[in-house]
C-alpha cells in the first residue's frame, strides 16, 4: 500500500519556466551572448541549476563553457533574489493534495532546483503545513538520477521505498524513481513528452493532477 507521495518540483508540481529563463537570459546577456526562448528551458531545466547553466551557454553561444564558473554563481545569486516570477502551481493540485493527506499518505518534495530555492518556492505555493518535507539540491545528497533523495525522504518517514509513489515529468525522474525502487508515475502536464516518460520506465502515467488519487486508489486495491 503506497503510505508516502513524494513529488518532483518544476514541471510536476508548479510552472516554474518563466522563473529560469528571466534570469538565465539575464546572464547570457552580461556575456554578450544570445538569450534563448522560454520554451528551451524545458531542456535545460531537470538535472539541477549547474546544468542548465552549461546545456544555456551552449546553446547562447559559448560551447565551450568559458564563462560557466562565473555564469553558475551568478545565476544562484540572481535566482535567489526572486525565485518566484511567474510561478504557478499547476490546476487542481493543491486539491489533490489535500485529498491525499486526508487519506493518510506523506506528503514530500525531492527537486534538482537548490535547497534554499525549493523550499522557498514550496511554501510559497502551498504554505508550509501540506509536505511533510521538502529535499533540494545540496552537497550532501547526489542530485538526481540518484535515488539518495528519495530514499532520504523515505527513511523521514518511516516508510519502504516499495510504499512510496515517486511523481515526476522527465525521463530524469523516473530513472529516479526506479532507481529507488519506488512505483513511478509520469506526469504529462510539465515539460517533457510522453515518450520520454515511458522509454526511463515510468509504472503509470497521469494527464492531471486529479489522476493521482486515482493511482492512488488502483495501488491500494492492488494490495489488498
Amino acid at each position: 500500500m503506497i503510505k508516502a507521495c513524494i513529488f518532483d518540483l518544476d514541471g510536476t508540481l508548479a510552472y516554474t519556466l518563466d522563473s529560469m529563463a528571466v534570469v538565465g537570459n539575464m546572464v547570457v546577456r552580461k556575456y554578450g551572448l544570445n538569450p534563448m526562448p522560454v520554451e528551451n528551458y524545458r531542456y535545460y531545466c531537470g538535472n539541477g541549476a549547474d546544468m542548465l547553466v552549461k546545456r544555456l551557454l551552449a546553446d547562447a553561444g559559448d560551447p565551450e563553457l568559458v564563462h560557466y564558473e562565473e555564469a553558475r554563481a551568478l545565476y544562484r545569486k540572481e535566482f535567489d533574489k526572486d525565485p518566484f516570477y511567474k510561478i504557478q502551481h499547476y490546476p487542481g493540485m493543491p486539491e489533490t493534495l489535500k485529498e491525499l493527506k486526508k487519506r493518510g499518505v506523506k506528503l514530500g518534495v525531492c527537486s534538482n532546483k537548490p535547497h534554499e530555492a525549493a523550499v522557498k518556492v514550496v511554501e510559497r505555493m502551498f504554505g508550509d503545513h501540506i509536505f511533510d518535507a521538502v529535499m533540494g539540491q545540496s552537497e550532501t545528497v547526489r542530485k538526481k538520477p540518484a535515488p539518495d533523495g528519495p530514499l532520504k525522504i523515505a527513511s523521514q518517514f518511516l516508510v519502504l521505498p516499495e510504499e512510496c509513489m515517486y511523481l515526476g515529468d522527465s525521463g530524469t525522474d523516473m530513472q529516479t524513481g526506479k532507481a529507488a525502487g519506488m512505483y513511478t508515475v509520469g506526469v504529462l502536464w510539465g515539460y517533457r513528452e510522453k515518450e520520454e516518460l515511458q522509454e526511463n520506465g515510468a509504472d503509470d502515467l497521469v494527464d492531471t493532477p486529479e489522476d493521482i488519487l486515482d493511482v492512488y486508489e488502483k495501488t491500494v486495491r492492488v494490495k489488498r
